[in-house]
């Protein structure tokens, strides 16, 4: 099976499996979505959502999360991991929105990456979940699905993302790596891989191997 007739087969079997795939992470802007992407690296939705929870409540826009200062909202988000940082690129970031861009998120990926704390990964997320524009965000999930399924043996994010894009319609995107991210979590796991019990993994005849994932 070449890799197209493997994606054709992906596509039918998540459609199969997950014909709804939903966003993972509570917001109800696009800044409180920015922010909750920003909070989620390296910790996992279910401890951002429990924070946002709380945190949306006292500040909800930049201007709100700059007079919330940083002592208390590192206080508030301390459960995600990295407090100091996050609060020092969310503050950031909520003045950039203020200065340059009249309050809004900006739409386009320089901009994104521009601001403190975003990189290509949290940027994609953000163009496709809160603006439903054509991205196709690569978490560690996606990268070993990848690399097991044979689509691109590569660690390198970006390399993925291109291989994926490739291979898969655009028209697929922003749905695709919910429903990707669903099925490792579920299906295809780091640890605990059993093929028996992966049915992409089965039709693929995958061995079974030691994940170990560096972002690029």
């Amino acid at each position: 099976m070449n890799s197209m007739e493997k994606a054709n087969f992906i596509l039918g079997k998540l459609s199969e499996l997950f014909p709804t795939a939903n966003v993972s992470l509570n917001f109800s802007s696009d800044f409180t979505c920015l922010v909750a992407v920003v909070l989620s690296a390296q910790c996992t939705d279910a401890v951002v959502n429990s924070v946002v929870e709380k945190l949306f409540k006292v500040a909800a826009t930049p201007a709100e999360f700059i007079a919330l200062g940083e002592q208390k909202l590192k206080e508030i988000i301390r459960p995600c991991g990295f407090s100091n940082t996050k609060a020092r690129h969310i503050l950031g970031t909520a003045k950039i929105i203020l200065e340059k861009h009249s309050g809004h998120v900006p739409e386009t990926f320089g901009e994104l990456e521009a601001l403190p704390g975003v990189g290509h990964k949290t940027a994609s997320v953000v163009m496709s979940q809160c603006f439903g524009k054509a991205a196709f965000p690569v978490d560690t999930h996606i990268a070993r699905l990848a690399n097991r399924w044979g689509l691109e043996k590569s660690r390198n994010v970006k390399k993925i993302e291109m291989t994926l894009k490739k291979l898969f319609p655009e028209s697929t995107w922003q749905t695709l790596h919910l429903q990707l991210i669903s099925y490792g979590r579920k299906f295809c796991p780091a640890r605990g891989h059993t093929i028996e019990k992966c049915p992409i993994c089965l039709e693929f005849s995958c061995t079974v191997d030691k994940w170990a994932f560096q972002s690029a």
